[in-house]
């Protein structure tokens, strides 16, 4: 078996990441879910590439909002 090094810091807990962007552990955990994020298990634990988490950009998703016109035409 070969080892991988790798840099923790780098890396941080579920945790930490929802404390970085200011949201939820159930928050983070959806993204992570989804592939948003580089992840990587240790020890049962899910690490999130810090980069990813500090540079994030939400995506607006689904129906676009309906255009308010202020103009009345009959």
């Amino acid at each position: 078996m070969s080892k991988i090094t790798i840099n923790t810091d780098d890396w941080v807990s579920i945790p930490q990441a929802a404390e970085i962007r200011g949201t939820t552990r159930q928050a983070i955990t959806k993204l992570v879910n989804k592939g948003r994020f580089k992840t990587v298990v240790i020890g049962g634990y899910t690490l999130v590439n810090r980069k990813d988490v500090e540079t994030f950009k939400p995506v607006n998703t689904g129906r676009p909002k309906e255009r308010k016109d202020s103009r009345i035409v009959n």
